[in-house]
């Protein structure tokens, strides 16, 4: 008897935390962000990420999420929510601007062996710096004793370090191998970073992401057929608020898990992830924010975006010769094995969801049409009868070499080849390997991502001047100026959303 006593206060002690949170801690308390390059590129995607999210407000299905648990409720210094003029507690506010930017698929992509998008993070981060700017202009640190006024620079490292974390996660474990969907890792980034927002130390930056790890975790499902639907559009956005709850519940106090990750039994290796720790390609540094994928052209999922520029082409040759789509006989696809494998999807289409992860319908369209935008997805042009048909002649295989280019560190391409056959026996291919937003053509798809950018902002603001003050204080002295006074340039003031 003594035995097992012995060997059960023995196992009860607790152990020093997983050397995994204690390397996410260190990374975003001690590492000094230089890189310019990634301080250029996080406002890029800064920019970019707010675009997305002015534009996901036209769509109801969006836009009715947005706003406080209770109608009518508002928030004193509280956050924000650009594009609208709801001020909402952080969590919510996380959740506000975190589905937003979300929803359309549309802002930016990383793809490993787990894929995401880092931008995600933002939802969690403006939201709590906002929040804390508001309150220390109102009252300094009486109310909330870690307010504290944060610059737009501010915001920028915190999004490369939440980049960092998310992606160096990604680069070597699959999430999705065992079901999990990659928003685990936008919780868990977003918890780490804020964490040091809003003051706590190194240790309990250590707690703050041991909760979000062993938080539960979304299932992928609702990314694929037959389940696929709007809440896969959420899904980032209540992930960076229940970061948000999480990190102020250890601020008040609440204590951490050491071994969540490798506790025997009840641990995420062995109740996850089959038993098997995480692997690592590289230490934390600003990897990720200088290499990360821009969703410039097109609002579609990443796999395709070579594939949609390469029909794009494929519809001027067919003009040129005088022909159109119906004088398709057949189409062949050749992908990654990541793209076979998500977006390679034949039967019906039920959805907006659906219809954007599917890489037969996100040819199709621009084969037709010669364009893709997100009214594409619509049920009103999804009924056109020649969708469907033109998917029918599709067939959609891997490519091997797209594989091993996808993966090599130095490359991270995304390439895609469609080629048609014409009912007269004409051939027509294209092969793109890398699309605008990739790294290697980021001079030519910085004009372009600009363009974007200010096309979303006058598609949700009418007053011009205040186009205008967006456009203008968004250029690369950014950095120096005060979250909240950035983020009341915002403010939709002719109606709620």
């Amino acid at each position: 008897m003594s035995g097992v006593l012995s060997r059960i206060i023995t196992d009860n002690v607790r152990p020093e935390p997983d050397k995994v949170l204690q390397e996410i801690a260190d990374y975003v308390h001690f590492y000094q962000i230089d890189s310019p390059v990634a301080i250029e590129t996080a406002r890029l995607c800064l920019l970019d990420t707010l675009g997305c999210g002015l534009e996901a407000l036209k769509y109801d299905n969006c836009a009715r999420l947005i706003g406080p648990v209770v109608p009518g409720t508002v928030v004193p210094n509280g956050t924000k929510v650009p594009g609208t003029s709801y001020q909402l507690d952080p969590v919510r506010g996380a959740f506000a601007i975190g589905m937003a930017v979300r929803w359309l698929d549309y802002n930016d992509c990383w793809l490993a062996a787990e894929w995401g998008h880092p931008s995600d993070n933002l939802g969690g981060i403006l939201a709590v710096a906002d929040w804390l700017s508001r309150t220390y202009r109102a009252s300094g640190t009486s109310v909330v004793a870690f307010a504290k006024q944060f610059k737009i620079m501010d915001v920028l490292k915190a999004m490369i370090k939440a980049h960092e974390i998310q992606g160096v996660l990604a680069i070597k474990n699959s999430f999705n191998a065992v079901g999990l969907d990659h928003v685990v890792l936008v919780k868990v980034a977003t918890t780490a970073v804020i964490s040091k927002m809003i003051g706590l130390s190194r240790d309990q930056t250590v707690d703050a992401v041991s909760q979000a790890w062993v938080d539960g975790q979304s299932l992928r499902t609702y990314r694929h057929a037959p389940n696929t639907g709007s809440r896969k559009s959420w899904a980032a956005g209540d992930a960076g608020s229940r970061a948000v709850n999480l990190a102020l519940m250890v601020q008040k106090g609440e204590a951490g898990l050491p071994s969540v990750l490798t506790a025997k039994t009840w641990g995420f290796y062995d109740v996850l992830f089959k038993g098997k720790p995480f692997k690592f390609q590289r230490p934390y540094g600003s990897y990720v924010m200088e290499n990360v994928l821009f969703k410039i052209s097109y609002p579609a999922e990443f796999h395709a975006q070579t594939a949609v520029e390469a029909a794009m082409t494929l519809h001027k040759k067919l003009s040129d010769l005088g022909k159109s789509a119906a004088d398709i006989a057949s189409v062949m696809i050749r992908t990654q094995e990541s793209g076979n494998r998500i977006i390679n999807k034949t039967g019906p289409l039920y959805n907006y969801a659906d219809r954007d992860h599917c890489i037969q319908y996100m040819v199709a369209v621009p084969l037709l049409y010669g364009r893709l935008t997100a009214d594409d997805y619509s049920d009103a042009v999804a009924t056109d009868p020649a969708i469907d048909e033109l998917r029918a002649k599709m067939t959609c295989t891997e490519d091997e070499s797209f594989t091993v280019d996808y993966h090599a560190p130095d490359k991270r391409f995304i390439g895609n080849a469609v080629k048609i056959m014409l009912t007269d026996g004409t051939e027509l291919e294209e092969e793109v390997h890398y699309p605008i937003g990739h790294r290697l053509r980021r001079e030519e798809g910085t004009i372009v991502l600009l363009q974007k950018f200010e096309r979303h902002v006058r598609g949700r603001f009418a007053d011009e001047q205040q186009v205008q003050s967006i456009l203008e204080k968004s250029d690369k002295n950014i950095g120096e100026l005060d979250v909240d006074e950035y983020v009341d340039l915002y403010v939709k003031k002719d109606k709620i959303c």
